[in-house]
Protein backbone atom coordinates (compact mmCIF):
# COMPACT_ATOMS: atom_id res chain seq x y z
CA UNK A 1 0.00 0.00 0.00
CA UNK A 2 1.35 3.01 -1.26
CA UNK A 3 2.38 6.35 1.53
CA UNK A 4 -0.58 8.12 -0.35
CA UNK A 5 -3.12 5.82 1.18
CA UNK A 6 -1.74 5.25 4.32
CA UNK A 7 -1.65 8.83 5.25
CA UNK A 8 -5.09 9.23 4.51
CA UNK A 9 -5.86 6.26 6.55
CA UNK A 10 -3.73 7.75 9.67
CA UNK A 11 -5.60 11.19 9.14
CA UNK A 12 -8.65 9.34 9.11
CA UNK A 13 -8.03 7.62 11.99
CA UNK A 14 -6.98 10.43 13.80
CA UNK A 15 -10.30 12.39 13.22
CA UNK A 16 -12.19 9.07 14.09
CA UNK A 17 -10.20 8.32 17.79
CA UNK A 18 -10.31 12.27 18.63
CA UNK A 19 -12.92 14.63 17.11
CA UNK A 20 -15.47 11.69 17.02
CA UNK A 21 -14.89 9.49 19.82
CA UNK A 22 -13.52 12.12 21.86
CA UNK A 23 -10.13 10.06 22.80
CA UNK A 24 -7.13 11.68 24.69
CA UNK A 25 -4.85 13.01 22.43
CA UNK A 26 -1.86 10.89 23.74
CA UNK A 27 -3.64 7.66 23.84
CA UNK A 28 -5.21 8.11 20.08
CA UNK A 29 -2.06 8.86 18.83
CA UNK A 30 -0.08 6.19 20.82
CA UNK A 31 -3.06 3.57 19.35
CA UNK A 32 -2.52 4.71 15.84
CA UNK A 33 1.62 4.25 16.28
CA UNK A 34 1.03 0.96 17.41
CA UNK A 35 -1.51 -0.53 14.92
CA UNK A 36 0.23 1.33 11.79
CA UNK A 37 3.53 -0.16 13.09
CA UNK A 38 1.60 -3.72 13.43
CA UNK A 39 -0.15 -3.44 10.27
CA UNK A 40 1.80 -1.02 7.62
CA UNK A 41 5.79 -1.94 9.20
CA UNK A 42 6.28 -5.10 12.15
CA UNK A 43 5.65 -5.08 15.64
CA UNK A 44 9.54 -5.33 16.29
CA UNK A 45 9.76 -1.95 15.07
CA UNK A 46 8.01 -0.18 18.21
CA UNK A 47 11.77 -0.43 19.71
CA UNK A 48 13.18 2.01 17.76
CA UNK A 49 10.29 4.79 18.57
CA UNK A 50 10.72 3.72 21.69
CA UNK A 51 14.40 4.87 21.87
CA UNK A 52 13.01 8.13 19.59
CA UNK A 53 10.38 8.64 22.91
CA UNK A 54 13.02 8.23 25.41
CA UNK A 55 15.32 10.36 24.20
CA UNK A 56 12.95 13.21 24.13
CA UNK A 57 11.71 12.63 27.50
CA UNK A 58 15.44 11.99 28.61
CA UNK A 59 16.36 15.54 27.74
CA UNK A 60 17.88 17.50 30.33
CA UNK A 61 16.56 20.98 29.34
CA UNK A 62 13.00 19.52 29.54
CA UNK A 63 13.43 19.64 33.24
CA UNK A 64 12.71 23.71 32.81
CA UNK A 65 9.18 22.50 32.08
CA UNK A 66 8.42 22.17 35.48
CA UNK A 67 10.24 24.46 37.05
CA UNK A 68 8.52 27.22 34.71
CA UNK A 69 5.40 25.53 35.57
CA UNK A 70 5.90 25.77 39.05
CA UNK A 71 6.90 29.51 39.20
CA UNK A 72 3.35 30.10 37.23
CA UNK A 73 1.64 27.93 40.26
CA UNK A 74 3.51 29.59 43.19
CA UNK A 75 3.25 33.07 41.55
CA UNK A 76 -0.36 32.88 41.30
CA UNK A 77 -1.67 30.97 44.32
CA UNK A 78 1.15 32.98 46.68
CA UNK A 79 -0.74 36.48 45.64
CA UNK A 80 2.05 37.96 44.21
CA UNK A 81 0.84 38.62 40.74
CA UNK A 82 -2.14 40.32 42.89
CA UNK A 83 -0.11 42.61 44.58
CA UNK A 84 2.44 43.45 41.23
CA UNK A 85 -1.09 44.71 39.04
CA UNK A 86 -2.47 46.80 42.52
CA UNK A 87 1.49 48.26 42.15
CA UNK A 88 0.68 49.16 38.95
CA UNK A 89 -2.51 50.46 38.73
CA UNK A 90 -2.28 53.40 40.70
CA UNK A 91 -0.10 54.90 37.97
CA UNK A 92 -3.16 54.85 35.58
CA UNK A 93 -3.79 58.46 36.45
CA UNK A 94 -6.50 60.40 34.55
CA UNK A 95 -5.69 58.80 31.23
CA UNK A 96 -8.52 57.55 29.36
CA UNK A 97 -7.63 53.63 28.86
CA UNK A 98 -5.33 54.48 31.41
CA UNK A 99 -6.03 51.27 34.10
CA UNK A 100 -6.28 48.95 30.62
CA UNK A 101 -2.67 50.04 29.47
CA UNK A 102 -1.39 49.26 33.21
CA UNK A 103 -3.25 45.88 32.60
CA UNK A 104 -1.22 45.22 30.04
CA UNK A 105 2.04 46.26 31.47
CA UNK A 106 0.90 43.79 34.20
CA UNK A 107 0.36 41.05 31.70
CA UNK A 108 3.71 41.49 30.02
CA UNK A 109 5.57 41.36 33.55
CA UNK A 110 3.63 38.35 34.65
CA UNK A 111 4.54 36.79 30.91
CA UNK A 112 8.37 36.95 31.74
CA UNK A 113 7.56 35.47 35.03
CA UNK A 114 5.40 32.40 33.98
CA UNK A 115 5.63 31.68 30.28
CA UNK A 116 2.16 30.12 30.79
CA UNK A 117 -1.30 31.32 29.74
CA UNK A 118 -3.90 29.60 31.39
CA UNK A 119 -3.01 31.03 35.18
CA UNK A 120 -2.40 34.59 33.70
CA UNK A 121 -5.78 34.65 31.98
CA UNK A 122 -7.84 34.12 35.27
CA UNK A 123 -5.74 35.77 37.38
CA UNK A 124 -6.35 38.73 35.57
CA UNK A 125 -10.02 37.59 35.23
CA UNK A 126 -9.88 37.75 38.82
CA UNK A 127 -8.12 40.80 39.32
CA UNK A 128 -8.51 43.47 36.35
CA UNK A 129 -11.46 42.45 34.83
CA UNK A 130 -13.87 43.21 37.83
CA UNK A 131 -11.55 46.55 38.32
CA UNK A 132 -12.32 47.75 34.89
CA UNK A 133 -15.29 46.83 34.51
CA UNK A 134 -15.97 48.94 38.05
CA UNK A 135 -15.00 51.56 36.46
CA UNK A 136 -17.39 51.74 33.51
CA UNK A 137 -14.79 50.40 30.73
CA UNK A 138 -16.74 49.12 27.62
CA UNK A 139 -17.01 44.93 28.60
CA UNK A 140 -15.91 43.99 25.27
CA UNK A 141 -12.58 46.61 25.12
CA UNK A 142 -12.02 44.89 28.60
CA UNK A 143 -12.41 41.47 28.04
CA UNK A 144 -10.34 42.11 24.93
CA UNK A 145 -7.20 43.45 27.13
CA UNK A 146 -7.50 40.38 29.54
CA UNK A 147 -7.32 37.79 27.28
CA UNK A 148 -4.73 39.65 24.53
CA UNK A 149 -2.39 40.49 27.84
CA UNK A 150 -3.12 37.17 29.23
CA UNK A 151 -1.89 35.28 25.93
CA UNK A 152 1.45 37.27 26.10
CA UNK A 153 3.29 34.11 28.08
CA UNK A 154 3.52 32.83 24.82
CA UNK A 155 5.25 35.25 23.29
CA UNK A 156 7.47 36.93 26.17
CA UNK A 157 10.52 34.75 27.35
CA UNK A 158 9.99 32.35 29.30
CA UNK A 159 7.98 30.61 27.12
CA UNK A 160 6.85 26.68 27.29
CA UNK A 161 6.17 27.08 23.60
CA UNK A 162 9.47 27.63 22.44
CA UNK A 163 10.76 25.25 24.78
CA UNK A 164 9.18 22.46 23.24
CA UNK A 165 9.90 24.01 20.01
CA UNK A 166 13.42 24.10 20.48
CA UNK A 167 13.39 20.56 21.72
CA UNK A 168 11.28 19.32 18.97
CA UNK A 169 13.78 20.90 16.44
CA UNK A 170 16.67 21.44 17.94
CA UNK A 171 17.03 24.83 18.08
CA UNK A 172 18.75 26.97 20.75
CA UNK A 173 16.01 27.79 23.37
CA UNK A 174 17.94 30.67 24.67
CA UNK A 175 18.09 32.18 20.96
CA UNK A 176 14.74 31.44 21.13
CA UNK A 177 13.87 33.49 23.82
CA UNK A 178 16.03 35.93 22.37
CA UNK A 179 13.96 36.32 18.93
CA UNK A 180 10.59 36.68 20.74
CA UNK A 181 11.45 39.52 23.05
CA UNK A 182 10.91 42.16 20.72
CA UNK A 183 8.15 40.69 18.86
CA UNK A 184 6.37 40.22 22.08
CA UNK A 185 6.64 43.20 23.88
CA UNK A 186 5.99 44.82 20.00
CA UNK A 187 2.70 42.87 20.26
CA UNK A 188 2.23 44.59 23.77
CA UNK A 189 2.92 47.69 22.88
CA UNK A 190 0.21 47.39 19.77
CA UNK A 191 -2.14 46.26 22.09
CA UNK A 192 -1.63 49.50 24.10
CA UNK A 193 -1.91 51.59 20.88
CA UNK A 194 -5.33 50.55 19.93
CA UNK A 195 -6.63 50.94 23.56
CA UNK A 196 -5.41 54.58 23.58
CA UNK A 197 -5.84 55.54 20.60
CA UNK A 198 -9.99 53.80 20.64
CA UNK A 199 -10.11 55.54 24.20
CA UNK A 200 -8.83 59.03 22.99
CA UNK A 201 -11.71 59.04 20.12
CA UNK A 202 -14.33 57.68 22.89
CA UNK A 203 -13.35 58.17 26.38
CA UNK A 204 -15.98 56.07 27.45
CA UNK A 205 -14.69 53.55 26.16
CA UNK A 206 -12.33 53.40 28.71
CA UNK A 207 -13.09 56.57 31.43
CA UNK A 208 -9.89 58.03 33.46
CA UNK A 209 -9.70 56.35 36.86
CA UNK A 210 -11.77 58.31 39.79
CA UNK A 211 -10.36 60.72 41.67
CA UNK A 212 -9.74 58.84 45.07
CA UNK A 213 -7.59 56.17 42.47
CA UNK A 214 -5.63 59.38 40.81
CA UNK A 215 -5.37 61.52 43.88
CA UNK A 216 -2.78 59.57 45.65
CA UNK A 217 0.37 61.54 47.28
CA UNK A 218 3.43 60.88 44.28
CA UNK A 219 5.37 58.98 47.52
CA UNK A 220 2.70 56.71 48.36
CA UNK A 221 3.03 55.86 44.67
CA UNK A 222 6.72 55.45 44.81
CA UNK A 223 6.37 53.22 47.98
CA UNK A 224 3.50 50.81 45.86
CA UNK A 225 6.60 50.47 43.66
CA UNK A 226 8.28 48.65 46.20
CA UNK A 227 6.02 45.47 45.30
CA UNK A 228 7.37 45.63 41.77
CA UNK A 229 10.93 45.09 42.65
CA UNK A 230 11.28 41.55 44.11
CA UNK A 231 9.17 40.08 40.37
CA UNK A 232 11.82 42.57 38.20
CA UNK A 233 14.65 40.73 40.08
CA UNK A 234 13.44 37.39 39.31
CA UNK A 235 12.66 37.69 35.38
CA UNK A 236 16.06 39.23 35.36
CA UNK A 237 17.96 36.83 37.22
CA UNK A 238 16.28 34.03 34.87
CA UNK A 239 16.54 36.04 31.81
CA UNK A 240 19.33 37.65 32.68
CA UNK A 241 21.49 34.40 33.58
CA UNK A 242 20.28 32.67 30.55
CA UNK A 243 21.39 35.60 27.92
CA UNK A 244 24.85 36.14 29.55
CA UNK A 245 25.29 32.30 29.11
CA UNK A 246 26.02 31.99 32.98
CA UNK A 247 23.45 28.97 33.69
CA UNK A 248 21.54 26.61 30.97
CA UNK A 249 17.37 27.00 30.77
CA UNK A 250 16.59 24.31 33.09
CA UNK A 251 19.31 26.25 35.49
CA UNK A 252 17.75 29.29 35.26
CA UNK A 253 14.29 27.57 35.33
CA UNK A 254 15.38 26.45 39.12
CA UNK A 255 16.41 29.82 39.84
CA UNK A 256 12.91 31.52 39.01
CA UNK A 257 11.43 29.02 41.58
CA UNK A 258 13.83 30.30 44.38
CA UNK A 259 13.15 33.68 43.63
CA UNK A 260 9.38 33.24 43.86
CA UNK A 261 9.84 31.95 46.68
CA UNK A 262 11.40 34.22 48.23
CA UNK A 263 8.78 36.85 46.71
CA UNK A 264 5.90 34.44 48.54
CA UNK A 265 8.11 34.59 52.00
CA UNK A 266 8.70 38.40 51.95
CA UNK A 267 4.59 38.52 51.29
CA UNK A 268 3.92 35.99 54.29
CA UNK A 269 1.98 33.74 52.09
CA UNK A 270 4.52 31.11 51.84
CA UNK A 271 2.67 28.05 53.62
CA UNK A 272 2.68 24.21 53.31
CA UNK A 273 -0.77 24.26 51.99
CA UNK A 274 0.05 27.15 48.87
CA UNK A 275 3.15 24.69 47.97
CA UNK A 276 1.70 21.77 48.45
CA UNK A 277 -1.35 22.77 45.58
CA UNK A 278 1.34 24.59 43.62
CA UNK A 279 3.14 21.07 43.03
CA UNK A 280 -0.24 19.37 42.49
CA UNK A 281 -0.96 21.58 39.33
CA UNK A 282 2.42 21.37 37.84
CA UNK A 283 2.65 17.56 38.75
CA UNK A 284 -0.71 17.53 36.96
CA UNK A 285 -0.21 19.79 33.78
CA UNK A 286 3.25 17.74 33.45
CA UNK A 287 1.85 14.52 33.15
CA UNK A 288 -0.65 15.83 30.67
CA UNK A 289 2.68 17.18 28.68
CA UNK A 290 4.24 13.84 28.55
CA UNK A 291 1.49 11.88 27.86
CA UNK A 292 0.79 13.87 24.80
CA UNK A 293 4.48 13.74 23.96
CA UNK A 294 4.99 9.86 24.28
CA UNK A 295 1.83 9.67 22.00
CA UNK A 296 3.26 12.38 19.38
CA UNK A 297 6.59 11.09 19.44
CA UNK A 298 5.03 7.93 18.38
CA UNK A 299 2.77 8.59 15.72
CA UNK A 300 5.38 11.02 14.33
CA UNK A 301 8.37 7.93 14.48
CA UNK A 302 6.39 5.17 12.70
CA UNK A 303 5.21 7.51 10.08
CA UNK A 304 8.82 8.79 9.74
CA UNK A 305 9.55 4.40 9.46
CA UNK A 306 6.65 4.40 6.40
CA UNK A 307 8.71 7.56 4.47
CA UNK A 308 5.79 9.42 5.46
CA UNK A 309 7.87 12.43 6.61
CA UNK A 310 9.97 12.79 3.12
CA UNK A 311 6.58 12.60 1.27
CA UNK A 312 4.92 15.42 3.03
CA UNK A 313 8.35 17.29 2.65
CA UNK A 314 8.44 16.56 -0.68
CA UNK A 315 5.02 18.25 -1.23
CA UNK A 316 5.55 21.00 0.99
CA UNK A 317 8.58 21.82 -1.17
CA UNK A 318 6.93 21.05 -4.55
CA UNK A 319 4.41 23.75 -4.40
CA UNK A 320 3.91 26.21 -7.14
CA UNK A 321 4.50 29.07 -4.91
CA UNK A 322 7.72 31.38 -3.75
CA UNK A 323 9.46 29.93 -0.63
CA UNK A 324 7.60 32.83 1.14
CA UNK A 325 4.45 31.50 -0.44
CA UNK A 326 5.25 28.39 1.29
CA UNK A 327 5.49 29.45 4.50
CA UNK A 328 2.00 31.44 4.37
CA UNK A 329 0.56 28.16 3.63
CA UNK A 330 2.20 26.84 6.59
CA UNK A 331 0.95 29.65 8.68
CA UNK A 332 -2.28 29.06 7.40
CA UNK A 333 -2.46 25.46 8.48
CA UNK A 334 -1.33 26.42 11.81
CA UNK A 335 -4.06 29.13 12.15
CA UNK A 336 -6.81 26.99 11.00
CA UNK A 337 -5.37 23.84 13.51
CA UNK A 338 -5.06 26.53 16.33
CA UNK A 339 -8.73 26.69 16.11
CA UNK A 340 -9.72 23.41 17.11
CA UNK A 341 -6.45 21.77 18.87
CA UNK A 342 -3.65 22.80 21.76
CA UNK A 343 -0.52 24.47 20.15
CA UNK A 344 1.49 21.11 22.12
CA UNK A 345 -0.58 18.73 19.86
CA UNK A 346 0.08 21.31 16.78
CA UNK A 347 4.02 21.43 17.23
CA UNK A 348 4.63 17.72 17.65
CA UNK A 349 2.11 16.63 14.35
CA UNK A 350 3.39 19.57 12.41
CA UNK A 351 6.75 20.48 13.24
CA UNK A 352 8.58 17.00 11.97
CA UNK A 353 7.82 17.94 8.46
CA UNK A 354 7.54 21.87 8.57
CA UNK A 355 10.86 22.18 10.50
CA UNK A 356 12.93 20.26 7.47
CA UNK A 357 11.35 22.25 5.13
CA UNK A 358 12.00 24.99 6.18
CA UNK A 359 15.06 24.32 6.42
CA UNK A 360 15.57 23.53 2.92
CA UNK A 361 13.18 26.26 1.64
CA UNK A 362 16.74 28.45 3.28
CA UNK A 363 15.18 30.00 6.39
CA UNK A 364 16.01 30.10 9.62
CA UNK A 365 14.87 28.08 12.24
CA UNK A 366 14.62 30.52 14.99
CA UNK A 367 12.68 33.05 13.02
CA UNK A 368 10.31 30.03 12.04
CA UNK A 369 9.50 29.73 15.80
CA UNK A 370 8.63 33.18 16.45
CA UNK A 371 6.08 32.78 13.42
CA UNK A 372 5.19 29.66 14.96
CA UNK A 373 4.46 31.12 18.47
CA UNK A 374 2.59 33.97 17.39
CA UNK A 375 -0.01 31.80 15.52
CA UNK A 376 -0.11 29.68 18.27
CA UNK A 377 -1.24 33.13 20.33
CA UNK A 378 -3.70 34.15 17.43
CA UNK A 379 -5.41 30.20 18.36
CA UNK A 380 -5.76 30.98 21.66
CA UNK A 381 -8.12 33.87 20.82
CA UNK A 382 -10.06 31.76 17.84
CA UNK A 383 -13.39 30.48 17.79
CA UNK A 384 -14.69 27.89 17.90
CA UNK A 385 -12.34 26.11 20.78
CA UNK A 386 -9.67 29.02 21.58
CA UNK A 387 -8.60 28.19 25.16
CA UNK A 388 -8.29 31.60 26.42
CA UNK A 389 -12.22 32.62 25.98
CA UNK A 390 -12.98 29.47 28.19
CA UNK A 391 -10.15 30.03 31.05
CA UNK A 392 -12.12 33.59 30.80
CA UNK A 393 -15.74 32.26 30.64
CA UNK A 394 -14.91 30.34 34.26
CA UNK A 395 -14.03 33.35 36.20
CA UNK A 396 -15.57 36.04 34.64
CA UNK A 397 -19.27 37.40 35.92
CA UNK A 398 -22.28 35.03 34.54
CA UNK A 399 -23.82 38.26 32.68
CA UNK A 400 -20.91 37.76 30.40
CA UNK A 401 -22.01 34.75 27.93
CA UNK A 402 -19.23 32.84 25.81
CA UNK A 403 -20.01 34.35 22.85
CA UNK A 404 -19.96 37.83 24.10
CA UNK A 405 -16.15 36.94 25.31
CA UNK A 406 -15.37 35.56 20.94
CA UNK A 407 -16.90 38.84 19.50
CA UNK A 408 -14.75 41.14 22.08
CA UNK A 409 -11.65 39.01 20.98
CA UNK A 410 -12.07 39.85 16.92
CA UNK A 411 -10.02 43.44 16.62
CA UNK A 412 -6.98 41.94 19.07
CA UNK A 413 -7.21 38.56 17.02
CA UNK A 414 -6.81 41.50 13.85
CA UNK A 415 -3.73 43.02 15.90
CA UNK A 416 -2.21 39.73 16.27
CA UNK A 417 -2.16 38.82 12.81
CA UNK A 418 -0.46 42.52 11.97
CA UNK A 419 2.12 41.68 14.59
CA UNK A 420 2.60 38.50 12.46
CA UNK A 421 2.71 40.45 9.43
CA UNK A 422 5.39 41.90 10.73
CA UNK A 423 7.57 39.26 11.94
CA UNK A 424 7.13 37.62 8.72
CA UNK A 425 8.11 40.39 6.22
CA UNK A 426 10.50 42.05 8.79
CA UNK A 427 12.66 39.16 9.93
CA UNK A 428 15.51 41.51 11.26
CA UNK A 429 12.69 42.44 14.25
CA UNK A 430 12.89 39.09 15.32
CA UNK A 431 16.78 37.89 14.70
CA UNK A 432 18.20 41.48 15.28
CA UNK A 433 19.16 40.35 19.24
CA UNK A 434 20.18 36.60 18.97
CA UNK A 435 22.51 37.98 16.07
CA UNK A 436 23.61 41.04 18.23
CA UNK A 437 24.63 38.54 20.60
CA UNK A 438 25.96 35.92 18.87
Amino acid sequence: MGIEVISLLMLAAFVLLILVLGMPIGFATGLIAVVFCAVFVDIDSLAIVTFRTYGFVNSYVLLSVPMFLLMAAILDKSGVAHDLYDALKIWAGGLPGGVAVMTLLAASVMAAMTGIIGGEIILLGLVALPQMLRLKYDSKLAIGVVCAGGSLGTMIPPSLVLVFYGLTTSTSIGDLFLASTIPGFILAAIYAGYVLIRCALDPRLGPPAPPEMRNIPFRAKVAALRKVILPLLIIFSVLGSIYAGITSVSEAAAMGVAGVLVAAAVRRTLNWPMFRDSLYTTMSTCGLLIWLSIGANAMVGVYNLMGGIEYLKSIMTGLPFAPIGVVLVMMGIFLVLGMFMDWFSIMLLTMPIFAPTVTALGYDLIWFGVLFNITMQIGYLSPPFGQAPFYLKSVAPPEISLNHIFVSLLPFIGLQVIGLAIVLFFPDVAMYLPRLLQ
